[in-house]
């Protein structure tokens, strides 16, 4: 996993917003580069689980083909998604499926959303390295994250209570992980969040979290943890399955049970600078990226 090109990335990503603000649109020209020929931008934003990876690719990118610049920021996959219903973007990243009635919604104003995956990501759930549970199953991460296991000596810890750590709602990875954990697949399970759940707006938040407080639990994409600092919990699909770790390698293979598919959406079927855009994304250098960020990589063909 790459974390030193960060601040690099950062900068990136101030240099190229500040650019494509200036150029009034999306998909607009902007200056001339050092040869002459006009700079073209493409809007890229959404799901803060991918917004690094994306920030990677845009970089290469842009060694590739200096003319394209790519304006990448996060706010969530539902912050994309209704900036691609509005036509405010050319790519929505998510960590999710689009809903049905986003996709009403974008149809109605004219918009048909091309669906691309793009990386597929092993959603770890990570506790502090201070705490002996290394192993849970499906279902008791269902009870411990609505509130009906309160207590770590429950699941084989300590006489403690769980201090229970999200993102944010408007997160795709949140979603997710209520729709495929807590509801555990299941479209007619109503189970929620528990009330005193903590509702972090970013993966740093989280991690910070769980890192300072020894018992505290919560879920991230595989690429923003950091097994040196905090544990990364073994889960099984019931109590009669296998315990798998996350990893790139089970990922890839299907053993582990929450991992999911990261999408960019388009406003149609993508052409031009975008099209050539996402087959590199989908290619053989842009998922040698993926590998390298820690997520995983699109099986090939």
């Amino acid at each position: 996993m790459r974390k030193a090109g960060i601040c690099g990335l950062v900068l990136l990503f101030f240099a190229f917003a500040t650019l494509t603000a200036a150029c009034g649109g999306v998909s607009s020209t902007a200056t001339a580069t050092d040869d002459g020929n006009p700079e073209r931008a493409i809007q890229n934003k959404g799901s803060d689980t991918l917004v690094n990876l994306a920030l990677a690719w845009a970089e290469a990118y842009r060694e590739i083909e200096p003319e394209v610049s790519i304006a990448v920021t996060g706010g969530g996959s539902g912050t994309g998604i209704a900036a691609l219903i509005n036509g405010t973007v050319d790519i929505a990243n998510a960590s999710r499926a689009m809903k049905e009635s986003e996709i009403e919604e974008a149809r109605k104003n004219g918009i048909d959303p091309q669906e691309i995956t793009v990386a597929i990501d092993a959603l770890a759930v990570v506790v502090n390295l201070a705490n002996p549970v290394d192993r849970l199953t499906i279902d008791q991460l269902a009870d411990i994250f609505t509130g009906r296991i309160t207590n770590w000596q429950a699941v084989g810890g300590n006489d403690a209570p769980i201090i229970l750590v999200s993102r944010e709602t408007n997160s795709g990875t949140h979603v997710y992980f209520l729709e495929e954990v807590i509801r555990k697949g299941d479209s007619e399970n109503t189970d929620v969040f528990a009330p005193q759940t903590l509702l972090m707006p970013s993966s740093v938040g989280i991690t910070s979290e769980v890192q300072r407080n020894p018992n505290a639990i919560g879920y991230d994409g595989l690429g923003y943890t950091d097994p040196a600092h905090e544990k990364l919990i073994a889960v099984a699909r019931d109590a009669n399955s296998p315990y798998v770790a996350p990893s790139v390698a089970t990922g890839a293979d299907g053993s582990y049970p929450i991992a999911r598919a990261l999408y960019m959406y388009t406003a149609g079927a993508p052409q031009g600078d975008i099209a050539d855009y996402l087959a590199w994304v989908q290619g053989a250098e842009g998922q040698a990226i993926v590998a390298e960020l820690g997520f995983v990589p699109l099986p090939s063909e």
